[in-house]
């Protein structure tokens, strides 16, 4: 995890909101951290829930993951790794691939570009889907 920028303070409800996420292994919407958090701090309200994501995402701290078209859901872990979604029911968990920084390279040689990073989304159905019947 990254540390936060020297002007960056951690209040009380940003470092509840981040001891939740840091629990969360699921990569909560902010819907969903707002109804771990407000456990805690039951005067909350879903819109500071997720201001301080935002803020929180923008210093580095956590990350924010939009995949595929759904809600973004946040990450306490910030190293290089990629995820996999489940299409039936959006499920998002880390996937235990090594990054390619090769990918990175080949980008770089084939445009204009500088490129900062990529961000691999792997698409698949979970075990829960998995089991259930086809409707």
């Amino acid at each position: 995890m990254s540390a936060p920028a020297s002007s960056f303070r951690l209040t009380t409800q940003r470092q509840i909101i981040f001891e939740e996420l840091l629990k969360a292994k699921s990569h909560p919407t902010a819907s969903e951290l707002y109804d771990l958090v407000r456990k805690r701090l039951p005067h909350i309200g879903l819109g500071t829930v997720y201001r301080n994501l935002e803020l929180m995402a923008e210093q580095g701290m956590i990350l924010k993951i939009e995949v595929g078209g759904t809600q973004k859901r946040f990450d306490a872990t910030t190293g290089s790794h990629y995820h996999i979604r489940c299409s039936v029911c959006g499920k998002v968990d880390d996937i235990d691939v090594p990054v390619t920084h090769e990918l990175v390279v080949q980008a770089a040689d084939s445009s204009s570009y500088l490129i900062l990073g990529h961000h691999v989304e792997f698409t698949g159905i979970c075990h829960n889907c998995q089991r259930q019947p086809l409707h």
